[in-house]
């Protein structure tokens, strides 16, 4: 490992990306950090809430300003640019990136605007010739999506279309910087791929409906995700020749916000405004207010195409950040290029995007640090694969041996056990638990449950005693994805399968009857798990709601019949 140690310039260091990624480096002592940006004050403020080991040095600098004549005092190993928008940078867009290649500085920026990222190629020679490095879109678009698009990519001899996205939580607090770099481009025209050629969509107005489910992982909420100025779109073309499709769009929530956000875009579109831009400041305040939903975020890619033998593949990455922890992430490849540097992995000279400079190997570490979990899905289900196993896709590794070994079949199969069988007491939970037919109070009762499966599906009959009642799962699909189903009678429950320090917790994601969507806060739900406990497996399943209180709460073990 190299002890050399950086002297790293973080213009915006004290801004809304910029903080986030002097808080990832803070820990490295290795590392100088220059804080920089218009307001001293602010930057001395922000250094003041910092415990770092890192050595912190606030600075007054303004990127529109004489660049060069700071640089030059200052000698950083490197320029982070962090402040942005770079969807309008002006008649002389790379005027700080020229002053950092003159002085023989390193550059990284966390641009995601097309344009800026994808022309940053054309100082490329005159990088080289400094011998430095310089990467533009050190963000979660490209650098991230593509580090996911190749660990998506074994298998597939020809991609077809690549679709990515990502969820903000609400309760995160945007920059106005990045309110204005939305602003920008709402209803003006975003060039994309459509049917293998290049079309032209509109900003926050083209639009397709996905939901983020990472494996073994609660899923967000399925939304819309509506066309956003991002680098892949213009990267994409160029890293597969021959894809047919290309969409990067942005799903923020609440979703009403961002229809009423489209409708204004529609009318940049119609030219009956010039932008939106003036209107920057407003819909940032509006979105301080209009913060109610999950506190979560997350993104995802998604890729279709054809294998060596001409048969259709699908697979996507998905990742989910819980909290406060989401806004680190567009930070991280920065990060990630910056320990690899004192490492003694420092990227090659010359001037490109940072589409492909980082693998998710590199992200993988960073993350362990947060409440974030991310893996991959095959979106072709296969209904000869055990239904547990399709649903939790990585996660699966995440089972325990004997909670594993009770869904790793798709053979008609009966285990047998004993329960304590708990009833709640009010009349609707008596009523709501004979109509389905759950067991009587008991304990030490017999359990038969008989696992028949076809097509993919399992019907399970549960026997307590002499009394017996059924329900079937199956994969969900459509806006469902990455859901398990599960049908009693009329009722439907959405349920995710979540491993968590040794239990597979079942979480209840939503219920419908008749398939008509029901309020979540009344669906039936408690504690609901398998473990296993010296070598048996063990359920633990509660079943109520806020209208009938405790149904019924059964705990027991189970082996197979003949063992």
């Amino acid at each position: 490992m190299s002890a050399q140690p950086l002297r790293v310039l973080i213009l915006g260091g004290y801004g809304t990306f910029g903080g986030r990624l002097v808080r990832l480096l803070a820990d490295e002592p290795r590392l100088t950090l220059l804080i920089a940006g218009r307001s001293l004050d602010k930057a001395q403020a922000f250094a003041a809430t910092i415990k770092a080991k890192a050595t912190l040095q606030p600075i007054a600098m303004d990127r529109m300003a004489d660049a060069a004549k700071i640089l030059a005092q200052l000698k950083p190993d490197l320029v982070v640019d962090a402040s942005g928008p770079f969807q309008d940078a002006g008649p002389n867009p790379y005027h700080l990136v020229k002053a950092c290649i003159a002085l023989g500085i390193n550059y990284l920026d966390l641009a995601d605007a097309t344009d800026f990222v994808a022309g940053i190629s054309s100082l490329d020679a005159t990088a080289r010739e400094r011998g430095i490095f310089v990467l533009s879109g050190c963000s979660s678009f490209p650098a991230l999506s593509f580090a996911a698009l190749d660990a998506l990519r074994p298998g597939f001899e020809r991609i077809d279309t690549v679709t990515s996205g990502i969820a903000p939580s609400p309760r995160v607090r945007m920059g106005l910087n990045v309110v204005k770099a939305v602003c920008s481009y709402a209803g003006k025209r975003v060039m994309l791929v459509r049917d293998g050629r290049p079309a032209r969509g509109f900003g926050l107005m083209d639009g397709v409906r996905r939901t983020i489910a990472p494996p073994g992982a609660v899923p967000l909420k399925s939304r819309r995700f509506v066309l956003a100025d991002a680098p892949d779109l213009a990267l994409l073309p160029r890293a597969i020749p021959g894809i047919q499709s290309a969409f990067t769009g942005a799903g923020t929530e609440p979703q009403f916000l961002q229809r009423l956000l489209g409708l204004c875009a529609g009318l940049v579109r119609l030219r009956l405004l010039p932008s939106l831009s003036p209107l920057a400041p407003i819909m940032h305040s509006v979105q301080q207010v209009m913060n109610f939903g999950e506190h979560r975020g997350g993104m995802f890619v998604a890729i279709t195409g054809r294998d060596a033998h001409g048969k259709a593949l699908a697979r996507s990455w998905h990742l989910i950040a819980e909290g406060e922890d989401g806004p680190f992430i567009p930070g991280m490849a920065a990060e990630a290029i910056i320990r690899g540097w004192l490492s003694g992995r420092k990227p090659e000279p010359g001037a490109r995007p940072a589409a492909g400079a980082l693998t998710l190997a590199d992200f993988t570490p960073l993350f362990s640090r947060f409440s974030i979990r991310a893996g991959i899905r095959n979106d072709i289900d296969d209904p000869t694969a055990p239904l547990y196993r399709r649903a939790l896709a990585e996660a699966w590794a995440d089972l325990t041996p004997a909670v594993a070994a009770m869904h790793d079949s798709t053979e008609t199969r009966t285990v047998v056990g004993k329960a304590h069988v708990e009833r709640g007491k009010g009349l609707l939970s008596r009523i709501t638990a004979a109509v389905i037919g759950f067991p009587a109070e008991a304990t030490d009762i017999p359990v038969h449950v008989r696992f028949d499966c076809e097509a993919g599906q399992e019907t399970w009959i549960r026997t307590f005693g002499t009394r017996s009642f059924r329900s079937r799962q199956s994969a969900a699909t459509g806006r469902d994805a990455g859901l398990l189903y599960e049908d009693f009678g009329p009722f439907r429950v959405l349920i995710a399968l979540v491993p968590d320090k040794g239990r597979l917790r079942l979480v209840i994601r939503g219920w419908r009857f008749l398939g008509v969507p029901l309020p979540l806060f009344l669906a039936p739900g408690g504690e609901t798990f398998e473990e296993e406990q010296d070598g048996t497996f063990r359920f633990h399943v509660e079943i109520g709601s806020p209208l009938t209180g405790l149904i019924v709460r059964y705990v027991g073990w189970l082996r197979p019949e003949n063992r």
